[in-house]
């Protein structure tokens, strides 16, 4: 019974070695999280005001749009009137 005990307490520390040794990045400098990236301009949409990035907006006729079914809404709108 006591040799039992002593091989699942030399297997346990072992897989909790292993285990600690595949946590920790083998590189230094993958220790230091990447820089965020850069805050964008929030634009916002002529059609329903939902603010979205600038890089994701569509430009048109009269301001920009989240979607083109915004787009052609609101040009259609503005054609009519």
């Amino acid at each position: 019974m006591m040799k039992l005990l002593l091989l699942l307490a030399v297997l346990a520390g072992f897989f909790y070695v292993m285990g600690a040794k595949r946590s920790r990045p083998r590189d230094p400098e993958q220790r230091t999280p990447p820089p965020p990236a850069p805050p964008q301009a929030m634009l916002c949409c002529e059609e329903c005001g939902m603010h979205l990035p600038a890089n994701e907006a569509l430009p048109g006729k009269g301001g920009v749009f989240c979607s083109a079914a915004h787009r052609a809404s609101f040009e259609a709108r503005q054609g009519s009137a």
